[in-house]
């Protein structure tokens, strides 16, 4: 289940698909005339910045639902009351996962690592879900058959930058530090070729001890010895 489905049957709204091709063409219809009609009237409006774009949807509204609304059949307001408490909206219209809670009460969670304050609930959470709850206000709660858990969180893509190493006083008398015990020593030599692993060629050929000559000249040995014996 989506998370809309899972607001929607929280509240105990069913959802009506639109499983025919026709209802699906009124649908993609709409969207398109949308689409493509206002951002036309956006150009011919003369409309270039963000402040102005939120000023002109109401006019537009009112205009295209005058040319292109239809009335409906029955002008009945047919909404019912809402069958939940106004305090339950704000943990219904949000986004809800589980997590596996490990043995060391931590799990990743958008790119974070979100470590659990060690108490008498966490303790026994290892092997069990948790449920998080990410607001559209970016707050996020995390929680456990309803009871809020406190949490750390662990940013795995931080980066140190620039300006937090330039901020050390003591930077630049470190480097000069450096830079002059490295003039004090002498240059390193260094090595290429076989310079590297310090070999220095005999000049002999060495075939192996098992090559062929080596195991002709072993044959002979033992045919002489056995023509001497």
């Amino acid at each position: 289940m989506t998370q809309f489905g899972r607001a929607l049957s929280e509240l105990n709204i069913e959802i009506l698909c639109a499983n025919s091709s026709q209802a699906k063409g009124r649908v993609e219809r709409a969207n398109r005339t949308l689409q493509d009609r206002l951002v036309k009237e956006l150009r011919l409006a003369g409309i270039s910045d963000m402040d102005a774009g939120n000023v002109f949807p109401p006019g537009f509204m009112e205009r295209y639902n005058a040319r292109f609304a239809k009335a409906p059949h029955r002008s009945d307001n047919l909404h019912r009351a809402l069958n939940v408490e106004p305090d339950r909206l704000r943990d219904i219209l949000c986004y809800r996962d589980e997590r596996y809670m490990g043995n060391q009460l931590a799990f990743s969670y958008d790119r974070h690592r979100i470590i659990l304050a060690e108490s008498e609930i966490t303790r026994a959470l290892p092997g069990k879900y948790v449920d998080t709850y990410a607001f559209g206000d970016g707050r996020f709660d995390l929680r456990w058959k309803g009871v809020s858990l406190p949490y750390s969180v662990f940013d795995k893509d931080q980066r140190v930058t620039h300006a937090a190493i330039t901020e050390n006083k003591r930077l630049s008398a470190v480097l000069e530090h450096i830079k002059a015990e490295q003039e004090k020593s002498p240059p390193k030599v260094r090595r290429v070729g076989k310079q590297r692993t310090q070999y220095t060629p005999t000049g002999r050929r060495n075939d192996g001890w098992n090559s062929l000559a080596a195991r002709e000249a072993k044959k002979d040995r033992a045919a002489s010895q056995g023509s001497d014996i």
